[in-house]
């Protein structure tokens, strides 16, 4: 399993909301959102942003939303992301 950094997403044009992600990436990847959850869900990795130097671990919500979490509580950690502009690839 690899453990991997959350620097930015996309979002469907118009929708602020965690339902309107439709891609996250990282330095040198960048996925659909399905992929990422099939891949939680599968336990081959697991994603996480960093902010301020605190670490929040991207979980799947209802409807395989995608959503942080830091000690149980959900944030907001993935909205506050910039627009992702690489193109897809492998983690």
């Amino acid at each position: 399993m690899t453990d991997v950094q959350v620097t930015s997403i996309n979002r469907q044009v118009g929708n602020k909301a965690h339902e309107g992600i439709t891609h996250l990436a990282g330095d040198s990847w960048r996925w659909t959102r399905q992929q990422v959850a099939q891949s939680i869900e599968a336990g081959s990795n697991t994603f996480y942003t960093l902010s301020n130097g605190h670490r929040a671990d991207v979980s799947i919500t209802t409807g395989a939303c995608l959503r942080t979490r830091v000690g149980g509580d959900w944030t907001d950690d993935l909205l506050a992301l910039p627009e992702c502009r690489l193109h897809e690839g492998p983690v």
